[in-house]
C-alpha cells in the first residue's frame, strides 16, 4: 500500500492549504463539508473533529491511510482534539502547527497543545505561505517505524522539527 496521509483539525486551521501546499497546488482552499481525496492525501472537514458525532467517520477514515497529521493552528487558544486523541487512531501520527508567520501566533502553546493529544511523534512547525517546514511533511509520510521516524527528526537537527514523547 503507498502510504496515504489523512490531515484532522479544526474548521479554519489551515488543512487544505497545507493539502494544496504539500500538492503544489496554487488554488485556495474552498469550505467543504466532505473529504477531499488527492493523491496521497485525504483532508477531512473541521467540522469532523470539533464534533464528536463525527469521530466515527474520522475512525472509518483511518482505515484508508498510514499516517494521521494532528493539525494545531498557532494563532489558536485552544485545541479542538480531547486528551490523548491519537490514542484512538492506530496509526503514526505526525503533529503539524500551521500559522507559524502570523503576527498572533503562539508556536509554544501550539506545542504544548499537540502534545497533549499526540503520545509520541513529530512535531513540524509549519507556514505554508512561506514554506517554512513544508519540506518535512511528505519524507515523514514515507517513513514506516517510529525508531525511523526519531532518527529522520535527529539528523534534520531543524528549528521546524521536534520529536515528542511522553
Amino acid at each position: 500500500m503507498k502510504n496515504r496521509v489523512m490531515i484532522i483539525g479544526g474548521v479554519q486551521a489551515g488543512k487544505s492549504t497545507l493539502m494544496n501546499t504539500l500538492l503544489g497546488k496554487e488554488s485556495t482552499a474552498n469550505k467543504t463539508q466532505a473529504l477531499v481525496y488527492d493523491d496521497w492525501i485525504v483532508d477531512t472537514p473541521g467540522e469532523y473533529v470539533e464534533n464528536p458525532m463525527y469521530y466515527r467517520n474520522i475512525m472509518a477514515t483511518s482505515l484508508e491511510v498510514t499516517h494521521v497529521i494532528y493539525l494545531q493552528d498557532a494563532t489558536s487558544a485552544r485545541s479542538v482534539f480531547p486528551p490523548q486523541f491519537s490514542l484512538g487512531i492506530p496509526k503514526i501520527q505526525i503533529g503539524v502547527i500551521t500559522k507559524i508567520d502570523a503576527p498572533n501566533a503562539d508556536v509554544e502553546r501550539a506545542t504544548a497543545l499537540l502534545k497533549n493529544v499526540m503520545t509520541h511523534g513529530p512535531i513540524v512547525k509549519t507556514s505554508s505561505w512561506q514554506k517554512l517546514g513544508i519540506e518535512f511533511i511528505e519524507p515523514l509520510i514515507q517513513l514506516k517505524t517510529h525508531e525511523d521516524i526519531q532518527q529522520f527528526v535527529k539528523d534534520r537537527d531543524s528549528p521546524y522539527l521536534m520529536y515528542c514523547s511522553q
